[in-house]
């Protein structure tokens, strides 16, 4: 793990984040005391939504609009 001071993490700051690797941890320190740590994450691995792939995922058994009378008021 690297260390660095708070000096040093402010100075650098945009710098250290972009280079951290997932996992990856820089703990900053104040005075020889630890005081917080930066971790890398892990890059998101979900694909990105796309119109229409639920197509086919919900099936209706029958027309029903009965439950439509409670929102009457609503519907106005």
């Amino acid at each position: 793990m690297t260390t660095i001071t708070v000096e040093e993490a402010q100075a650098r700051l945009s710098q250290l984040v972009h280079q951290l690797a997932p996992g990856e941890e820089i703990l900053i320190t104040e005075g020889q005391r630890p005081m917080a740590k930066l971790v890398g994450q892990c890059a998101v691995s979900r694909e990105p939504r796309r119109p229409g792939s639920a197509r086919g995922k919900l099936i209706i058994l029958e027309e029903d609009d009965e439950h439509l009378k409670d929102f009457e008021a609503y519907m106005e």
